[in-house]
């Protein structure tokens, strides 16, 4: 009786266990956060297409992933208004709050970089840094007239102003850096009144400190509580395109892309056929154009280098003994020197740059032409012309006046001589006229010399 009664109790307390812990685990399971992830891309280059696009695609992966934060750390001397534009139109699309951090400590983020900075929903920067500089240049180089540059200027500063008004940022200070060029440092900008940044961080992970439980003003006007407390850090790269374009967008490689591609080009008109300095040159060249797209180019500038480049390249051919290298290079030293129009320490190509590439140049077309002189003056050795001053021997006497016979170049000729030429001696062809030679005994005479030239 005992043993029936207690089974009935040992099951209750069973289920009754197994219910408590079931229906606990769901509870204990929501209590467990996933660590937040912050997503980081670095921009270290000009602003420019390829730029837009990586800034668009890192965007769009920390939106997939449904990240916590995007920090952009930018570093840039300027770029393109039309890639700012979109690069700040992304930001403003993004579903991920963006952060657009100017470090480490040394950086800058001037022209098109201080729009990109006071477009985030975070602006912040690194001790030593300073941002602004924001007046338009032309996509030449070349001054502009009053007009244009006053049309510019203000649809710029107007650009700027929108973005501070949105941003609730400095806009007097923000038109500033557009009309007259100011830049300002992190204490300048911070300090401001309004200020024209939200932080100041010593490093990345001082900054992701500083973000935890901030809340965050986005464009349209939403406020949004991040916690970046533990997160998970999560570098994006730019991909291989994408750094070969950068790679290029850099004055000295645009040079050099655009010298060896014209070079290229030479080569294969002088040599048709050989194929591959066509294939190459030509790539060289479409690269080149696309930097050249870029950069603020002087159009004399490009016209003198390319004049130095056909100078050299009419070295080559024609072998005019250094005169058309010396004026060649002369034009593209000038060329160089004004190319890159623009005050930017970053785009300046330097001396040392350009003397180093015109030696290079200068060396290399000395090899060619060269060659070229010496395959002029290296005489021929096919047809009538490849005949004379080969040596032989006669095989059929040759009288004084009459015709006989001779082989050489491993063929057997008829003959004449203006004198009797015994059978086996050696001789020298110095004349041809239709299938007879001329011939004179070689003053020279060994074995072996058959055929010789």
């Amino acid at each position: 009786m005992t043993v029936r009664c207690f089974r009935p109790v040992v099951v209750l307390v069973t289920v009754g266990a197994l219910l408590w812990w079931g229906g606990e685990s769901p509870s204990g399971e929501q209590t467990v956060q996933p660590r937040p992830t912050v997503y980081v891309a670095e921009i270290d280059a000009l602003i420019h297409p390829a730029s837009a696009e990586f800034v668009a695609q890192a965007l769009a992966t920390a939106d997939a992933a449904n990240a916590e934060l995007v920090v952009l750390v930018l570093r840039t001397p300027g770029g393109l208004v039309d890639s700012t534009r979109d690069i700040n139109s992304s930001i403003i699309e993004a579903q991920t709050p963006v952060v657009v951090y100017v470090g480490p400590s040394g950086a800058r983020a001037a022209s098109a970089g201080f729009l990109i900075t006071i477009a985030a929903d975070v602006a912040a920067m690194a001790p030593g840094t300073h941002i602004g500089a924001a007046h338009p240049v032309s996509g030449t180089g070349e001054a502009m007239d009053d007009t244009a540059a006053e049309k510019a200027a203000s649809d710029v500063a107007a650009y700027a102003r929108s973005l501070a008004t949105q941003r609730q940022r400095n806009v007097r200070l923000a038109e500033r850096a557009v009309t007259e060029s100011e830049s300002f440092t992190e204490e300048e900008a911070l300090s401001a009144m309004p200020p024209l940044i939200d932080l100041v961080a010593d490093n990345l992970e001082a900054l992701i400190a500083l973000l935890d439980d901030r809340e965050i003003r986005r464009w349209d006007g939403r406020l949004e509580v991040v916690r970046t407390a533990g997160a998970q850090v999560e570098t994006i790269e730019m991909n291989w395109r994408q750094r070969l374009l950068s790679a290029v967008a850099h004055p000295q490689i645009a040079v050099l892309l655009f010298s060896l591609g014209t070079l290229g080009l030479t080569i294969e008109l002088w040599s048709p056929g050989a194929v591959l300095p066509g294939v190459v040159g030509g790539l060289c060249l479409l690269l080149a154009f696309f930097a050249f797209q870029i950069l603020p180019v002087n159009y004399v500038g490009l016209l003198l280098v390319l004049f130095g480049l056909v100078l050299l390249a009419l070295e080559m051919v024609t072998a005019a003994f250094g005169v058309l290298a010396a004026g060649g290079v002369i034009s593209m030293i000038f060329g160089l020197a004004m190319l890159i129009d623009s005050p930017m320490p970053e785009l300046q190509l330097g001396w040392p740059f350009i003397l180093a590439t015109m030696l290079t140049l200068a060396g290399l077309v000395a090899f060619l032409a060269r060659l070229a002189v010496r395959a002029q003056r290296r005489r021929s050795v096919t047809g009538a012309a490849g005949m004379l001053g080969a040596s032989g021997e006669v095989i059929d006497p040759i009288d004084s006046g009459g015709i006989g016979r001779v082989t050489t170049h491993g063929e057997i000729w008829s003959a004449v001589a203006g004198q009797s030429i015994s059978r086996g001696t050696r001789i020298r062809v110095v004349g041809i006229s239709g299938l007879t030679l001329t011939v004179s005994p070689d003053p020279v005479s060994g074995p072996g010399r058959e055929g010789a030239s």
